[in-house]
């Protein structure tokens, strides 16, 4: 048992402080090459070790932290946070800072892409047509 606390997987630990909400996400993300050490992709099974720096993007962030220690499950922000160093720099701040205000809600936004079943039927009636008959 004591060697399998000394080992801790990238992608448990990824997952364990909060910046995936999956285990599977953590480790697509290594696989997609979205995870980095050195400028170099690492693979979801990379053993971590406390001083280890990674640069880390999603869709939605990036970050850049540095291990400062080793979370072996998942735990709640307030202890999450405590277990590595944020050194993403100030022009990825700004880019998350954009991409927040853009949240995506799962609707898209009025009068863009398609009409909605309901903007279609009023659009028919308006021009009087049928949908069957179309």
């Amino acid at each position: 048992m004591g060697t399998e606390k000394e080992k801790l997987r990238l992608d448990k630990y990824l997952w364990a402080i909060r910046l995936f909400k999956t285990r599977s996400q953590a480790t697509a993300a290594c696989d997609e090459g979205k995870v980095k050490m050195n400028g170099n992709t690492v693979k979801p099974a990379r053993t971590i070790s406390i001083g280890d720096r990674y640069d880390i993007r999603t869709p939605d962030r990036k970050w850049t932290i540095e291990v400062t220690g080793l979370l072996y499950k998942r735990m709640g922000y307030e202890i999450a946070i405590q277990n590595y160093a944020d050194l993403t720099s100030e022009e990825d701040k700004q880019y998350n800072k954009k991409m927040g205000t853009s949240f995506f809600t799962g609707k898209r936004l009025s009068k863009t892409g398609r009409p909605s079943k309901k903007e279609r039927r009023d659009l028919s009636d308006f021009m009087g047509t049928d949908e069957e008959e179309i």
